[in-house]
């Protein structure tokens, strides 16, 4: 299937590993030029050889903090003229309430929350003059499926899933769609640091961790590839139609209740 993504421009946050790093890979490979931006220097520097060298697309590498806002402003500066933006930077921290300051909330909203809505509104301002454009949030399933032992990051993405769902609802009037990606657990060092914490949680020894894969369906969690995946088409002209909404991609896992639940 022709994406029809060819020559289209992406910026992409938090693209130094992970999901991030991921789709920057598949964006590039359907032809799209690409602004990545992260903490991480050496980590973007590589990822930027590497995809000119097997694509051949234009790369540009922004070493910034998206928790501060100026940093947010001069990013949609630098990247004016995007076709696609995928909010994927941030990492909420997990735990019980018991186990989280104040500063451990306020950390993890400053990046990811507040940076998801700081640099959309930004660049949707941008989309919008020009009549054009598709924002993907990348927050994450545990907003539709609340967690005690992940209390910040329900929270946190269950306000991503109502702001992508406002906004979207409105956006096509102008030309832009704006859509959610609720992954579930990922095979990615974010969810390893997880599974240490639900680990201590559930067996008081985060040296388990490895035994929570076996309890996800088909006994593994998706892979960083099936996710940019999913990106793509609704990146993509062929999902036209798709806006205000949020796409769970977790192997049912919202569906039956529970992030991690044992067969029986």
């Amino acid at each position: 299937m022709d994406l029809q993504l060819k020559g289209k421009t992406a910026l992409i946050t938090g693209a130094s590993k992970g999901i991030g790093h991921a789709a920057a890979l598949a964006f590039a490979r359907e032809g799209c030029h690409l602004h990545l931006a992260a903490r991480s220097g050496d980590a973007l520097e590589a990822l930027k050889q590497e995809i000119i060298t097997k694509y051949g697309v234009q790369v540009y590498v922004h070493v910034m903090d998206l928790s501060v806002t100026d940093n947010l402003v001069n990013l949609a500066h630098k990247a004016t003229g995007c076709d696609i933006l995928i909010n994927n930077a941030g990492e909420v921290p997990s735990g019980p309430i018991e186990s989280l300051s104040e500063a451990d909330w306020r950390r993890g909203y400053d990046l990811k929350l507040f940076g998801y809505i700081g640099l959309t509104r930004e660049v949707y301002a941008q989309m919008k003059a020009r009549g054009a454009g598709v924002i993907i949030n990348d927050i994450g399933n545990s907003g539709e499926n609340w967690d005690a032992n992940y209390i910040a990051g329900s929270t946190g993405n269950a306000a991503l899933m109502a702001f992508t769902k406002a906004l979207g609802g409105q956006s096509l009037d102008f030309g832009v769609r704006v859509v959610g990606v609720n992954p579930g657990p990922v095979e990615t060092e974010r969810m390893i640091k997880i599974n240490k914490r639900r680990a201590i949680d559930m067996y008081g020894d985060e040296s388990r961790y490895e035994e929570l894969r076996a309890m996800y369906p088909g006994g593994r969690p998706a892979t960083a590839d099936e996710i940019a995946d999913l990106m793509l088409f609704l990146a993509s002209p062929r999902a036209a139609y798709i806006t205000g909404t949020v796409v769970t991609i977790d192997g049912g896992i919202s569906a039956r209740g529970s992030i991690i639940k044992s067969r029986t």
